[in-house]
């Protein structure tokens, strides 16, 4: 039986030079010839990408030094999310990427918060998380080179989308991935299986393969152009479905953070790099049309706008096989969840793993696409509910969007989940969810879904020793902040980018 030994990989982009990175270093090229085509033609969608902590897993893959990555991408480091305005008008909390407190007898922190809190305590639940005190002092600092006796505070990046692709492209040269550049004209089939045999280039070269990986973005030319595979559509949950991008001038300090405002008919992003920022309305069009969402953004930049709003459309959602026949989709041909949360490169990254956990030696089994399936559709359902609770746990009703959002219907996971919250402070997160129980509660405690109660173990500790602990706490998070140098002198002291703009 003939191995599998031909990768290709159709378009670039991070979900594209993601893929080929992953998959030169792992498998090598030694006994894989792995091609990627892509065309600069048609471009990517990439407006400047945040991201979550587990980037630090896939970059200690591939071996790269942290602070060579940061000064090529513009980067800056993120300690959580902003999100102003959520709530309520005026409303104002973070999501940080740590732990509340430390759990005590077995029990997570949060029923401890929740008796403090019952007895009169701050309902600033910021005050026991270092990254959540850190952001608002405009700090950041690697833990291990600060004090490497300290606990390791969680931290991810911004960087340019562009630049980031370009990294990784030169990684993957050097590991021996060709690149081709140029269109696909036509893609072919075998006759019985219908797998892709080879796909067609513009000069008219065929580029045969066992196996694809398509990184072509929203239209999805192999998975669903010629393969069909069909498209699950979230929009009833999740309405929003345009967005216009524009940087614009750094004015002051890096933030260690994205900012994430509630507007009118969606809501905008922030994301700081270290030569510009970097901003995006997003919106359903249902509410506002593309003029005057672009007309906004301009009007809340806090710096000039380098250039004129650029609109990208797409539907929230994903595709109903990500794995199909001997195609993989990977990145928006696979589906797209809006960036609320920051999870698209995680999505690659989570689909770059599960491919190489299930590589195939030589034949493409169903057992194979039906696990890859499954996982993928398994981390895809806990972002969406995730990202659907953002909206529906608001006291908003002020806007027609927003009147929306509150009354819609949500999936019966989500809903068991907010009754399982509000009643008993748990949010039933599970061993495999990418979200956990600290990232459920900032959302909805910072939504305002406060719990009612919580678990009668947290009153048993005596009154004295529980006081003196919640300092403790309270004291130890504040101190690992303090520690931190400035975000914008430690981005200056470490890895500061050729294009840096110094504030």
């Amino acid at each position: 039986m003939p191995q599998i030994r031909k990768l290709v990989i159709v378009g670039g982009g991070t979900a594209g030079w993601m893929a080929a990175s992953a998959l030169s270093r792992v498998m090598g090229t030694r006994n894989y010839q792995i091609t990627l085509i892509e065309s600069d033609e048609i471009g990517t969608v990439g407006v400047g990408e945040a991201t979550i902590p587990t980037i630090q897993e896939f970059n200690t893959l591939l071996g790269i030094d942290e602070n060579d990555f940061m000064k090529a991408v513009n980067g800056t480091f993120k300690l959580g999310i902003r999100f102003q305005n959520w709530s309520a008008p005026g409303s104002d909390y973070f999501h940080p990427f740590g732990v509340y407190g430390v759990d005590m007898g077995g029990l997570n922190f949060n029923h401890f918060w929740m008796r403090y809190h019952k007895a009169g305590g701050s309902g600033d639940f910021g005050l026991f998380n270092p990254q959540t005190l850190a952001a608002r002092k405009g700090r950041f600092g690697r833990m291990a080179e600060i004090n490497p006796n300290a606990p390791n505070v969680n931290y991810a990046f911004h960087f340019d989308a562009s630049l980031y692709a370009k990294f990784l492209r030169g990684y993957c040269e050097k590991n021996g991935v060709v690149r081709q550049e140029s269109k696909i004209t036509s893609v072919a089939q075998h006759p019985e299986t219908g797998d892709i045999t080879s796909v067609t280039l513009a000069n008219g070269q065929a580029v045969s393969g066992d196996l694809f990986i398509d990184c072509s973005g929203f239209r999805g030319l192999l998975i669903e152009q010629t393969l069909k595979s069909g498209y699950e559509d979230w929009s009833q949950w999740l309405p929003c479905n345009r967005a216009v991008a524009v940087p614009c001038d750094k004015v002051g300090p890096a933030t260690p953070y994205t900012t994430s405002t509630a507007q009118e008919a969606g809501w905008q992003w922030r994301i700081p790099l270290q030569h510009r920022t970097g901003n995006g309305y997003v919106f359903c069009d249902a509410y506002m049309d593309e003029a005057k969402a672009s007309e906004l953004i301009l009007q809340r930049l806090d710096g000039k706008a380098q250039a004129e709003p650029r609109v990208i459309r797409f539907v929230t959602g994903h595709r109903k096989q990500m794995w199909n026949k001997n195609v993989i989709a990977m990145g928006l041909s696979s589906g797209f969840l809006e960036p609320l949360e920051s999870t698209s490169i995680y999505l690659v990254q989570h689909a770059v793993l599960k491919l190489l956990k299930y590589f195939p030696k030589d034949e493409i089994t169903p057992s194979i696409r039906i696990a890859f399936n499954q996982d993928m559709l398994r981390a895809y359902d806990n972002v969406k509910d995730f990202l659907i609770a953002h909206y529906k746990v608001t006291k908003r009703e002020d806007t027609p969007f927003w009147a929306y959002c509150k009354h819609m219907d949500i999936p019966d996971s989500l809903k068991m989940r907010l009754e399982m919250f509000q009643y008993h402070n748990d949010a039933r997160v599970t061993s495999l969810e990418l979200f956990t129980e600290p990232s459920w509660f900032a959302i909805l405690v910072g939504q305002g879904l406060v719990p009612r109660s919580y678990h009668p173990a947290a009153d048993e500790m005596p009154q004295e020793e529980f006081r003196w602990r919640m300092q403790k706490i309270r004291d130890g998070s504040t101190g690992l902040a303090d520690m931190m140098p400035s975000h914008e002198s430690y981005l200056a002291k470490t890895c500061p980018s050729p294009q840096r703009v110094a504030v």
